[in-house]
């Protein structure tokens, strides 16, 4: 068990929080319990992965994708309402990390998802959201779509535009598409995302570029769940990872 003072100073410390401006507030959303035992991570903080949390007795729900999101209305009514409501009836903390968790060079999701791959980050600025790798050898665009697959657990889609044969890789978790110009300037063979829109098609191919949408739910399961297990080992917590089906 530890107090939720010392959990919160550890991951904001851990995570690097205070030097990384973002979208929405990093590190705890919502109040519950003093005293954490029990958490529970996931992607995104949804009505079904609060439900989850509360039969799974979690004093802790940690998640990517909170709340309070710049731009977002600030009322607490409606689905948002009903959510935090939950949370609070039951004393459960929200705890999330959005752009920390992509970054982190050890638990980030663009660090693992890297490592999934097989790819050697030439990366050199460790703030840089776009990532830059390597594979070991040449090889078929139709197997590093496969390679793809395998690491994310779901199909991806595959916008043709570059080489047949590849092995430079940029990477971004989420809905990072419109950095494919960027994948492209640094050298890529193949820009890799979480999704897609019109518009990338075009550009991959009139840049000469693969483009592969791997999900952003699927890109973003890495960090969160490294992270739940990293809490759990040093504070000796139950840790509960729960992947809901998402198709995007």
């Amino acid at each position: 068990m530890v107090n939720r003072a010392e959990l919160l100073a550890y991951l904001n410390d851990y995570l690097a929080v205070e030097s990384i401006k973002d979208y929405c507030p990093n590190g705890l959303q919502v109040e519950g319990t003093t005293e954490i035992q029990t958490i529970v991570s996931g992607v995104t903080a949804s009505q079904a992965l609060i439900d989850k949390a509360i039969e799974l007795n979690a004093d802790a729900l940690l998640v990517h994708h909170g709340y309070f999101w710049k731009g977002e209305s600030q009322t607490i009514t409606g689905m948002k309402g009903r959510r935090i409501k939950a949370l609070m009836l039951n004393d459960v903390n929200l705890m999330a990390y959005h752009l920390p968790l992509d970054l982190h060079r050890e638990l980030g999701n663009n660090r693992l998802l890297g490592d999934a791959l097989s790819l050697t980050d030439l990366t050199e600025d460790d703030s840089a959201l776009v990532r830059l790798g390597k594979l070991d050898a040449l090889e078929s665009i139709q197997d590093f779509v496969q390679r793809v697959i395998q690491a994310t657990e779901r199909d991806a889609l595959h916008l043709s535009g570059g080489p047949e044969q590849v092995q430079t890789v940029a990477w971004c978790t989420g809905a990072a598409q419109d950095y494919i110009e960027q994948a492209y300037e640094q050298g890529a063979d193949v820009f890799i995302s979480g999704e897609v829109s019109e518009r990338t098609t075009h550009l991959a191919a009139e840049l000469g570029i693969h483009y592969i949408a791997a999900g952003h739910h699927a890109t973003e399961t890495f960090g969160v769940k490294a992270l739940g297990e990293h809490l759990a080992d040093r504070f000796a917590l139950d840790h509960h990872f729960i992947n809901l089906y998402n198709p995007v």
